[in-house]
């Protein structure tokens, strides 16, 4: 019997071009009680995105056509997705390969081969982030759901404030590098400070900090 209670029919977009992996990953989220649709790369991802927006995306880096890189960047400049969380898979498991995915625009970064207790973990954390972050939205400013917390003192240089602001409104990073004419690395490394600042973990924490503080 399938347990159906952790995923309560939430659909999920998996993206990998290994078929075993594939198979074995959407059998254990199905198990858990996920709805999977899957895509071998990157452009073929974006066909299905074209039909459908799945709650979350899972998404392998390395891929041919179209890597996971150029797929988030398309995923967070488009507002029909930019909201969509996005769980990075990855063989390469070096701190900068880590930095350089949530700086893309992933929310999670995890390294292969990894358990599937984790996996499951990691996806219905970020389900609950963007389920508590379209609430916030939707109350518009009410108290409905806790604050992220971030020290008192905190405080953005004007260039990072205008950085925060476009990464709230969901655009990637290169998108913002041609906004303000800087590169992209000048980008990741004020997205970098301020997680540093603040204490978030990723783009979606920042951005929802920056949503409850009016800064967007």
């Amino acid at each position: 019997m399938k347990e159906t209670s952790a995923g309560n029919h939430r659909r999920l977009l998996l993206i990998d071009d290994d078929p075993n992996l594939i198979l074995l990953v959407k059998d254990y989220l199905e198990f858990r009680g996920y709805e999977v649709i899957t895509a071998e790369n990157g452009r073929e991802a974006l066909e299905v995105l074209e039909q459908e927006v799945p709650d979350m995306i899972i998404c392998d880096v390395m891929m041919p056509e179209m890597d996971g890189y150029s797929l988030v960047s398309a995923i967070r400049s488009d507002p029909k997705t930019s909201w969509v969380p996005v769980l990075f898979l990855s063989a390469k498991g070096q701190s900068q390969d880590r930095v350089k995915g949530l700086n893309i625009g992933a929310d999670v970064y995890m390294v292969k081969p990894f358990e599937p207790e984790e996996l499951v973990a990691q996806v219905e954390s970020s389900l609950k982030q963007a389920s508590r972050l379209i609430q916030h939205k939707d109350a518009k400013g009410g108290d409905s759901t806790p604050k992220i917390q971030v020290p008192f003192d905190v405080e953005l240089t004007p260039t990072e404030l205008r950085v925060v602001q476009f990464v709230a409104r969901g655009m990637a990073n290169r998108e913002i590098a041609e906004e303000l004419n800087v590169s992209q690395r000048t980008i990741e490394s004020h997205v970098s400070n301020m997680l540093g600042k603040t204490g978030l973990h990723n783009r979606t924490e920042l951005a929802r900090w920056a949503i409850e503080n009016s800064m967007a």
